[in-house]
């Protein structure tokens, strides 16, 4: 049962490690920011504008491609389509890209940008290259309304931009004069989750801007509209006019309408810049993550690995018993050993003094001295006087302290007692 408890706590470790490893974490900032896409349903998302418009028979698109793919679409007419983008962006876009956007409204498109410049959405924090983007996509340019300022009170203000808004701040968006976009609005709202900044837009030198509309709290101007060619270019101050949240709140939902209505020609649709705020058709990290069929099959994974571990694997290795090790096992053991201590010299006299003893005890020769009779070896009829003066040389070196050679001397000592003992 211990062994068990261990194993189930070295598992759950294991998993703990593979999580922390695999698994994303949500970052320093836990709160969940949502999006201006189409599959977003909470706050700041545009899934409520698309359901809706579906709902009232307006043919919808989610566009997650580049612009320059446009004028290639066989599903869509070539003019009398509604584009909304919304500003600043998550994926940067291309030359090439306004270009095309340029040449689609030139074509009899209208072209909607909201843009996060008067308020200041939780998904347009930090966007300070909205103005950037706006230039590149409208040709228009906007710049921010300071005043007279010290740059110590511009960076207070930096400060203060970056401190979210203990409760979201309201922007009301009040029509100029009467217009086809502005028929039955009186006001439009947008919400800021971190303080706003006012804008104002530059003329251009090559034609004209007409300001629809302006934020009653300041002033300034947040509905601009610009025709081009065949088609129209409106931009909006307010990014979040059309949020989730602000739909459904004053005359947001009719003012939408009116710019459906009279931008969407019978066949046409409006397309929502899903692509540069990251919902790409391609491979998405964010989706993947975010689905939750892969924490299922994790889970489902783990479960069926710690089942194996704790019930599958063998905690414990069995005791094996040797068998006792035999003589010659033993022997060969024990010369080993010896054979790896002993001197060559030393062994050699030692297997001489024996052999001395063996002579002595069969012949009775010998034992006046203690050296080896060599004199009797030597006349000795069954030896070979070439082995009787290898001998001598191997006695000599062995009791010189040299090296001899064991296994040699050995095979020579036996051969020689054979023979005598013939």
């Amino acid at each position: 049962m211990r062994e068990r408890l261990i194993t189930l706590g070295c598992a759950l470790g294991a998993l703990l490690l593979f999580g922390a490893l695999l698994v994303r974490g949500a970052g320093l900032d836990s709160r969940r920011v949502a999006l201006p896409t189409t599959i977003e349903r909470h706050g700041n998302g545009l899934a409520g504008a698309m359901s809706w418009l579906e709902a009232e028979g307006i043919r919808t698109l989610s566009l997650r491609e580049r612009f320059d793919t446009l004028a290639k679409r066989r599903d869509l007419p070539a003019a009398g389509n509604l584009l909304i983008v919304t500003a600043p962006v998550a994926t940067p876009f291309r030359v090439q890209e306004a270009r095309a956007v340029d040449h689609w409204i030139w074509a009899g498109n209208t072209l909607l940008v909201l843009a996060a410049l008067s308020d200041t959405p939780d998904w347009g924090r930090g966007g300070l290259g909205v103005h950037n983007d706006l230039q590149l996509l409208t040709g228009l340019d906007f710049e921010a309304v300071h005043g007279a300022e010290s740059s110590q009170h511009a960076g207070t203000r930096l400060i203060e931009a970056s401190r979210e808004l203990a409760q979201p701040q309201r922007g009301t968006l009040v029509p100029n004069r009467p217009h086809a976009y502005l028929r039955g609005v009186s006001r439009a709202l947008a919400w800021s989750d971190y303080p706003p900044q006012a804008w104002t837009v530059r003329l251009p030198r090559d034609g004209f801007v007409l300001v629809l509309a302006h934020q009653s709290e300041t002033g300034e101007g947040v509905l601009w509209m610009r025709p081009a060619g065949s088609g129209t270019l409106i931009v909006s101050g307010f990014g979040s006019l059309f949020s989730n949240r602000a739909l459904a709140g004053a005359d947001n939902a009719r003012l939408l309408a009116n710019i459906v209505g009279a931008s969407v020609r019978p066949k046409g649709a409006v397309l929502f810049d899903d692509e540069h705020q990251g919902l790409a058709a391609a491979y998405d990290p964010a989706k993947f993550y975010n689905d939750p069929r892969l924490y299922g099959t994790i889970g489902v994974l783990a479960a069926v690995w710690l089942v194996w571990v704790l019930g599958g694997t063998r905690l414990r290795v069995p005791a094996t018993r040797r068998p006792a090790p035999r003589e010659a096992e033993l022997v060969r053991a024990t010369g080993g050993f010896l054979a790896r201590v002993l001197r060559p010299a030393a062994a050699a006299r030692r297997m001489f003094e024996h052999f001395h003893r063996r002579l002595a005890a069969r012949s009775h020769r010998g034992a006046q001295g203690a050296s080896l009779p060599w004199e009797w070896l030597e006349q000795h009829p069954r030896l070979t006087r070439a082995n009787v003066q290898q001998l001598k040389d191997w006695y000599a070196q062995a009791y010189s302290d040299r090296r001899v050679p064991l296994t040699r001397l050995h095979n020579l000592i036996v051969r020689t007692e054979r023979q005598l003992a013939a």
